[in-house]
């Protein structure tokens, strides 16, 4: 298995190109898909996937008396088959055209964008909601393995927290507290491929158009194989029923939870953590940030950029995290 201890899929992927294409394209990507920049990356040791064993239940210790011996104990552990989704495009553009634009690679790259930026939003969505349950051709996202509130503690669900008790309707949305690493949570692709992500120019085609009509053209096929591996529960949480229609008015809960959720990580120094949460949500935060109404809030200015952040762990933005989530219940 091939790890890159603390570095990002989108650095990992970027790399593996000898002649530089995958690496624009992958970089192309983390531009509206910042989960790309934070997520480690890690061959799977499967072809289709990765298996990966999780403890589950720690040894137990024993006080010893002189001459007395220790019976010997072992942690719990299970094993986990994580599988990699493959997502898929035919990018297809007119050959007369491209070559009318002097640089015939560089504008078809260009027209390749729209896309990309699908399959982008596809995979970013999926690394959230995706359900092999529900579409077995997907990976299992993030929200399936925290589905519901739980008030014991040494279960997943754990770390599913309730940010508006008083919530009701199907307007909600989820913030997410991840810390990745190799150890943790992380981004997984086939053994042997090439980062997950794979282009081919196919070249001139003969294409047809919408009413059946033949003309040259160009073809490139992209797929990108990717999946998920949370290989200890404790270094996400979800912060679920954050109330679309109630955070104009009352910002509060949400700051309670992200307290509870930073409390909820067992060590921050684990990998790297991030919150991730949708335009809504972050425009609300970045608006109590400046008021300076809430120490915890901050706006940082690193090379000149402004980044938000709640006790030193920044605050990302992901489109595909939805206002129209049901509500979370125990």
């Amino acid at each position: 298995m091939a790890t890159l201890t603390g570095v990002s899929y989108l650095d990992f992927a970027s790399r593996m190109d000898p002649d530089s294409k995958i690496r624009q394209i992958i970089e192309l990507l983390g531009q509206t898909n910042p989960i790309l920049e934070d997520m480690v990356a890690v061959e799977g040791n499967l072809p289709t996937g990765h298996k990966t064993t999780t403890r589950t239940g720690l040894p137990t210790a024993t006080w010893r008396l002189l001459n007395y011996g220790v019976q010997p104990t072992k942690s719990i552990t299970s094993q986990v088959v994580d599988t990699c989704g493959m997502l898929e495009a035919y990018a297809e553009v007119d050959k007369d055209l491209a070559m009318l634009n002097g640089n015939t690679a560089a504008w078809r790259l260009s027209e390749d964008r729209a896309h990309l930026e699908a399959m982008n939003q596809q995979m970013a969505q999926t690394l959230f909601y995706g359900s092999q349950i529900v579409n077995p051709e997907r990976f299992t996202g993030l929200l399936p393995r925290y589905p519901t509130l739980a008030t014991v503690a040494g279960i997943s669900t754990w770390n599913c927290v309730d940010a508006y008790p008083a919530a009701a309707g199907n307007d909600q949305n989820s913030m997410w507290l991840i810390v990745w690493g190799e150890n943790t949570v992380h981004g997984i692709y086939p053994k042997g491929s090439q980062g997950g992500f794979q282009l081919q120019d196919l070249g001139e085609q003969t294409l047809l158009d919408a009413l059946g009509g033949r003309y040259q053209g160009y073809r490139t096929h992209y797929q990108w194989k990717l999946g998920l591996t949370v290989r200890d529960w404790r270094y996400v949480v979800r912060i679920a029923n954050i109330d679309t229609s109630a955070i104009t008015t009352v910002l509060a809960p949400i700051l309670d939870a992200m307290m509870t959720a930073y409390d909820r990580i067992p060590s921050m120094g684990m990998g790297t953590p991030v919150f991730y949460c949708n335009a809504f949500v972050r425009t609300w935060l970045w608006r109590q940030a400046a008021a300076k109404g809430n120490v915890m809030l901050n706006i940082d200015n690193p090379a000149g950029k402004p980044v938000l952040s709640f006790l030193g762990i920044p605050i990302k933005k992901c489109e595909q995290l939805t206002s129209a989530e049901n509500l979370v219940v125990v």
